[in-house]
């Protein structure tokens, strides 16, 4: 498929055009849902007449961080007032020891006369003032600037309400890092895990250290992206100074969020070896890696490199001043501590069962340093395979087995299931979608995640910390793309963090997100436009006609749709069955919510032509093992080429094709290096063998079936990273069939891969 524009600055516009006055505010169209509401008659007019009053100096800040982000959300600009005591027709915040028993908790009383904003702790405060930016409304929003009437008692049902952005692979400006935390506090998340060292980057400056930063920041892109104008090699580098950390940390702090680093031990090291050798097992020179996956690069275990990486914990713990610091742990291949004799010497001097043992011990002894500076110790679950330390908390993500596990234990655990919080997966079927794992975890299945499972005994439930989202970054080259995969799916995460069981309700939040996306449009953040975008399907019927079906991904129950070439408003038909459509046509379809569309329409050009063609999202995976939605290698700026492959088994199918009077099959196709370290995993990466210097196109009459046809491979694709090869089919060809398409070779070290498919009448 070729290279799109983003999707946020048109849609922008498109909702301009359309709705000069977006959605009208629910008066409860809070996320996360608040603990309890006692709703009343009324409400507290907002005007810029209206002042905001701190009680004190410990509600100050909060006083006017609230007026900030009011200003910011809803474009109301209300004046900061002297300290002291409310005065009718204020907002009043004040810190009132009996408001709540949680230092997160609040309480929010709203009429005609005032509000008045209480909590124990700014924390709390802090919230209260988060809520009253969502209850009132959004810049662009109809209606009148009313608080509606009642009470809020609020407090967050768990303690940890985690994010985590993974800054090795791609890395993040200052000012995009702050604007994540500005989108965290609207969702009172409360802790930024931040992934800071992994192969294919070290993003922290270690002064004593400097060759962390200054080899191991740096990586040369696979492919055309790691070549630079002049056709030398251009790398790709970036680093966090310790002065940009303290100023990161400082930033989170006032919205009451706390950043904890990650600092990955015994493995994901191949960038810290590659700046010092003698790190690593071989002491061999690397590079740091431009791969993704599983690499079997470990640190050693030698005291040097202990005495390493306390040096640089000395460094960092300081900057972090948060509880939990954390040491990884996971996916550390003991390949090369198996044949290494230096390493089996070493288990066996320190009286060790084996390699896990040895990861064991070398995060033990970590954790008695973190101990012995004020700081506990938290791993993914693979920390538990070779025995916890004693004191460290434990990250579930391979499921929730490895929590059910730590806490019963006694291990404090957060639960952070691949299955369901890796925000970097895709989220819908839409050929939209940007780079990404395979799909679908989608809005509805993050928001039923329950943190507690029902097998964990009662005694042990305490011991759930709370709920994380992780988004890691091998395919988020933008930060748009990262924002495009936490946002919503996020707020639901927030949601399941802070709001109680019973208050959770997937089609009242459903309700109360238009609302929110009005927000992220009014505070800049660039979420996904695909969820809110119906679902389009397309069956040809009779000779110059197509039965379309249009569903919403979320459930909204009002779909329209317009073929005049123009976009579909609240006045266009209204989509109740499946339309019959006569070819050409121009289709355009759009989800609504209380009269106002919630994205761009998708939009759908049928002719006999386009229905004879198909790109590699539209084409089936013959084996499914692990599809990844992949970005091409260059141009090392701007838009690239996506394509959808199995990289374990690259085989595309176009199920049922209709073959009457098809001479011929073009296939539009591209060429991606495999940047893929599989370690164990390397014997699932199939291919079929070549029979001529380049490999060829093979066309089979299903996945399993006859060959019908193939052609020699080029040996490198045209100037524009594409290369256009014609397939005649055999006048046997049956008048229907699953045609499947391969390219022979070995994937390594680069693959052929599928952009479109194309049938050309002529039998």
């Amino acid at each position: 498929m070729t290279a799109r524009t983003p999707l946020l600055p048109r849609l922008a516009l498109l909702l301009a055009a359309l709705a000069p006055a977006a959605f009208a505010a629910n008066p409860l169209t809070v996320i996360p849902a608040p603990a309890q509401v006692q709703t009343a008659k009324g409400g507290f007019a907002l005007g810029p007449q209206v002042v905001v009053r701190p009680a004190d100096a410990a509600a100050e800040a909060t006083a006017r961080q609230f007026v900030d982000g009011l200003a910011r959300g809803s474009d109301l600009h209300l004046t900061l007032a002297p300290l002291g005591r409310a005065k009718k027709g204020e907002i009043a915040f004040a810190i009132d020891p009996k408001a709540s028993p949680s230092p997160e908790g609040y309480v929010l009383d709203i009429d005609a006369d005032g509000v008045r904003a209480r909590a124990a702790d700014a924390r709390g405060l802090f919230y209260a003032a988060v809520t009253l930016w969502q209850l009132a409304p959004a810049r662009g929003e109809s209606g009148p600037t009313v608080l509606p009437a009642g009470r809020i008692t609020d407090a967050p049902r768990f303690g940890w309400r985690g994010l985590m952005l993974d800054s090795a692979r791609h890395f993040q400006s200052i000012a995009e890092i702050k604007s994540l935390l500005d989108v965290m506090a609207l969702h009172k998340f409360n802790t930024f895990h931040w992934h800071l060292t992994d192969d294919q980057g070290w993003r922290i400056e270690i002064k004593r250290y400097p060759r962390l930063t200054e080899v191991g920041g740096c990586r040369i892109p696979a492919g055309d992206g790691g070549i630079g104008a002049d056709g030398k090699p251009a790398p790709y580098c970036g680093f966090y100074t310790q002065d940009q950390v303290r100023e990161v940390v400082a930033y989170a702090a006032q919205r009451h969020i706390t950043v904890m680093p990650e600092f990955d031990i015994p493995g994901h090291a191949t960038a810290a070896i590659a700046a010092y050798p003698e790190l690593g097992v071989s002491g061999k020179q690397i590079e740091v890696s431009n791969e993704w996956g599983v690499n079997t690069n470990l640190f050693n275990a030698d005291e040097k490199t202990l005495q390493f990486l306390e040096n640089v914990l000395a460094e960092m713990v300081p900057l972090f001043p948060g509880r939990y610091f954390h040491l990884g742990g996971d996916e550390a291949v003991k390949d090369q501590w198996k044949e290494s004799p230096r390493m089996q010497a070493r288990i066996k001097e320190l009286g060790l069962k084996d390699e896990e043992a040895l990861q064991a011990w070398m995060l033990k002894r970590l954790e008695r340093f973190l101990v012995a500076h004020d700081r506990l110790m938290i791993g993914w679950d693979e920390i538990i395979d070779g025995g916890l330390p004693p004191e460290a908390a434990v990250m579930s993500w391979r499921g929730i087995e490895g929590g059910l596990t730590a806490a019963r234990l006694g291990h404090d655990v957060v639960m952070v299931p691949s299955s369901e919080l890796y925000l970097d997966y895709l989220q819908t079927d839409s050929p939209d979608e940007p780079p990404g794992r395979p799909s679908n975890i989608n809005l509805q299945r993050v928001y039923a995640f329950e943190p507690v499972p029902e097998a964990l005994e009662a005694d042990k439930r305490h011991h759930i910390l709370g709920v994380q989202a992780n988004i890691w970054t091998e395919h988020s080259r933008t930060f748009a793309r990262v924002e495009h995969a936490l946002f919503p799916r996020a707020a639901a995460v927030a949601e399941t963090g802070w709001s109680p069981v019973d208050r959770r309700d997937f089609a009242d939040f459903r309700n109360r997100l238009p609302h929110l996306l009005a927000l992220y449009r009014a505070w800049g953040a660039d979420y996904a436009q695909t969820p809110f975008q119906p679902k389009v399907e397309i069956v040809p019927t009779a000779a110059g006609k197509v039965r379309v079906t249009l569903s919403d991904r979320l459930g909204y129950d009002e779909v329209r749709y317009s073929t005049d070439g123009q976009a579909p408003t609240a006045a266009s038909p209204r989509y109740e069955a499946p339309l019959e459509l006569a070819l050409p046509v121009t289709l355009q379809a759009a989800s609504f919510w209380k009269g106002q569309p919630l994205a761009a329409p998708v939009t759908r050009v049928l002719s006999a032509d386009s229905l004879r063609s198909r790109s590699d999202e539209e084409l089936s995976q013959c084996t499914g093992k692990l599809m990844l939605r992949l970005e091409d290698d260059g141009p090392r700026e701007g838009a690239r080429a996506l394509f959808n492959v199995d990289i374990f088994n690259p085989c595309w199918e176009w199920k049922q094709a209709d073959l009457h009077d098809i001479g011929m099959l073009k296939v539009r196709a591209g060429k991606l290096p495999y940047y893929f370290q599989l370690a164990h995993d390397e014997s699932h990466r199939t291919f079929q063998p070549a029979h001529s210097a380049n490999g060829e196109l093979v066309v089979r009459q299903g996945c399993e079936g006859p060959t019908l046809a193939n052609v020699k491979l080029p040996a490198k694709t045209d100037a524009d990273g594409f290369y256009t090869l014609e397939v005649k089919l055999p006048k046997t060809a049956p008048k229907q069939a699953n045609l499947c398409v391969y390219f022979t070779g070995d994937t390594r070290p680069a693959m052929w891969v599928l952009d479109r498919m194309t049938l050309v009448p002529g039998r």
